[in-house]
């Protein structure tokens, strides 16, 4: 059974978090909100899916995240021709001792950058599912755990869609998160101009907690206190999602396990040791969007994903709402 995370706990937690975003910062300037996002799913042991321009800095959040943690970085470059084994690794056979010895590939780090994700075929995407569920790949039988933390911060490219393979709901719904970077403000491209000198910002990145660490802010976040209201509204949410008629598919039983975990470890951020509705509200857009699938009558009638959550959140009563009805 989890332990209660204590109010001091939490005030800890709330401190820490904000170093480490600050920390962050120095190498993705003026983003501070995805920057927070980025370290909640790390912190709610989840995935973060980054669909933006080239050039914005997806790689820079990344690196600066392993670098915090002291973790080992990953990455791969997703292509057409790459393989299941160019991912996961290989059984090689060694001649000299006589039996097959198993090479990890680049998926054993803590933070895995899977640069333009949906450039791979079907079959290579495929090889990241069990270890983004389970923190294992399975190679000739043999199950190999790659460590924790271990976070995917998968890339995609928002316009160029020629010879690209759309991502499988079952393997979308294996991120937490879908969020995008965006370009800087005029203040922040300012000062990344001033610097143009240094061509990597994440020199900047200095460590400042270990993987362990990681391991115990997570056990914290998840001792977070969720009110049977709070968890009600976020089961009529996933309902309405179900039933609404413009939508094929809602949210899953994955889905609303990984929102009540993000909604803890947001909560423990901002100093409390539980839940408010405020925010299962401020976590619906990057958790629930790129989890539903729109009807073809919808798409053509210009609606989006976003629409339909803000439409959603506007019709179910949030606990406070009802309490002051």
């Amino acid at each position: 059974m989890t332990t209660r995370t204590t109010p001091e706990q939490a005030a800890w937690f709330a401190d820490t978090f904000g170093k480490l975003a600050g920390n962050i910062e120095a190498a993705v300037l003026g983003k501070s909100h995805v920057v927070r996002l980025a370290l909640t799913c790390l912190l709610s042991e989840g995935h973060l899916l980054l669909e933006d321009y080239p050039g914005t800095g997806k790689t820079s959040l990344a690196k600066a995240v392993a670098q915090t943690v002291q973790g080992k970085m990953g990455r791969i470059q997703f292509t057409p021709d790459l393989l299941p084994s160019d991912v996961t690794g290989a059984s090689v056979f060694d001649q000299r001792a006589g039996r097959f010895d198993f090479h990890p590939g680049p998926v054993f780090a803590n933070i895995l950058l899977a640069d333009e994700i949906n450039r791979a075929s079907p079959k290579t995407q495929s090889a990241l599912l069990e270890v983004m569920e389970e923190g294992r790949v399975t190679v000739d039988g043999v199950s190999h755990a790659v460590g924790s933390p271990f976070m995917v911060i998968a890339t995609q490219n928002p316009i160029e869609q020629a010879g690209t393979y759309r991502l499988p709901e079952a393997q979308l719904d294996r991120f937490l998160m879908k969020t995008g970077i965006g370009y800087p403000d005029t203040e922040s491209m300012i000062a990344i101009l001033g610097d143009a000198a240094i061509r990597d910002r994440t020199i900047n990145v200095k460590p400042l907690i270990t993987a362990q660490a990681v391991a115990d802010m997570a056990s914290l976040a998840a001792g977070v206190h969720v009110e049977p209201a709070v968890l009600r509204y976020v089961t009529e949410i996933a309902d309405e999602t179900r039933r609404h008629a413009d939508l094929r598919v809602g949210i899953s039983v994955r889905g609303c396990l990984a929102y009540v975990r993000a909604a803890k470890t947001w909560a423990v951020a901002e100093g409390r040791n539980f839940v408010v509705p405020d925010d299962v509200r401020e976590l619906a857009e990057p958790i629930l969007v790129h989890r539903l699938l729109l009807e073809a009558e919808a798409e053509f009638a210009g609606r989006t994903a976003e629409d339909l959550v803000r439409s959603i959140l506007a019709d179910v009563p949030s606990p406070m709402e009802r309490t002051r009805a």
